[in-house]
């Protein structure tokens, strides 16, 4: 699940926070990097775990309907359609989820009020409405409806946003692609593989794992290096004058570049820009390509660079 884009984007954070903080314990850091990567993990499993408690809130609510002193017939035979979701039954069974609310003890009954708030929407949206009036009980029909309920009212959710900072400082910048892989696994999902269905592993491989030790390390140990490099390739400016964001971003980006001769640098310089566009100032985008293709350009002709 945690692929290099998130990788990219949490050792920029951290090798921020290395310098920032004075911190000079390698060792330490690293350890942080991948606390922060598995903290993404976590996000990953308590918000499929979400799908889950609003199914469960929504049973809530109709035992509630019975149980009152002069139930409505509405109450007594109500419509079971988005309860009985084949989906989200198949995903409240699913091992490697149990596994998880088994060891991280994590549920979403400190967050009722939440829980309420996000079913009270999407029962008044139109796209509930339809689903509860559609003669499709298919098991495809019953995904779709998660996956298009996920999209409207988990993405961009300034409520749930503020849930999940009061539970971890990390998952605020991890959901925007935590919310990709959530989808990923939706559209996956097989009835015929029922509590066996396979989520998406922490990492895709021991490679991707590497990957995120080797471009940390090597961005903090020849950081001196990388920053003579932008420093020359900067003359206009005193690299005090540069953002300080820019400069890490540049550091990561060659870190990446010279340490990596299997993924090419149009690679690396498109990965790089649109973290610097999203992350720093509102120019920075551009100072950085063109910072860094000065550099690339330098180290060919040095014969430093040879992919």
């Amino acid at each position: 699940m945690i692929n290099r884009v998130l990788i990219r984007l949490k050792i920029i954070q951290l090798v921020y926070a290395y310098y920032q903080n004075g911190s000079k314990n390698l060792d330490s850091a690293e350890k942080e990097l991948f606390f922060s990567l598995s903290k993404a993990y976590d996000l990953y499993n308590y918000l499929l775990m979400l799908m889950v408690a609003l199914t469960n809130y929504a049973q809530k609510r109709v035992d509630a309907g019975k149980a009152k002193l002069a139930p409505t017939s509405e109450d007594l035979s109500p419509n079971m359609k988005f309860i009985e979701n084949k989906f989200v039954a198949q995903l409240e069974v699913n091992k490697q989820l149990l596994e998880f609310i088994s060891n991280q003890k994590k549920t979403w009954d400190n967050d009722q009020e939440f829980v309420k708030e996000l079913y009270d929407k999407i029962t008044a949206s139109d796209l509930y409405k339809e689903y509860m009036a559609s003669s499709d009980s298919s098991y495809e029909a019953d995904r779709e409806l998660w996956r298009k309920l996920y999209k409207s009212f988990v993405f961009n959710n300034d409520s749930l946003d503020q849930v999940l900072e009061d539970q971890s400082l990390y998952w605020n910048d991890d959901k925007e692609i935590v919310d990709t892989f959530v989808l990923k696994t939706i559209k996956r999902f097989e009835e015929s593989k029922g509590a066996s269905q396979p989520l998406l592993p922490e990492f895709k491989d021991d490679e991707d794992q590497e990957f995120a030790r080797r471009l940390f390390r090597r961005t903090i140990l020849n950081g001196d290096y990388y920053r003579h490099l932008i420093s020359d390739n900067t003359r206009n400016w005193d690299l005090d004058r540069v953002a300080f964001m820019d400069v890490v971003i540049m550091q990561c980006a060659l870190a990446e570049i010279l340490s990596f001769p299997n993924i090419p640098i149009s690679v690396s310089l498109n990965e790089y820009v649109e973290i610097a566009k999203l992350y720093s100032t509102g120019k920075s985008g551009s100072f950085i390509n063109g910072t860094l293709d000065g550099i690339v350009n330098q180290l060919k002709k040095e014969g430093k660079l040879t992919k």
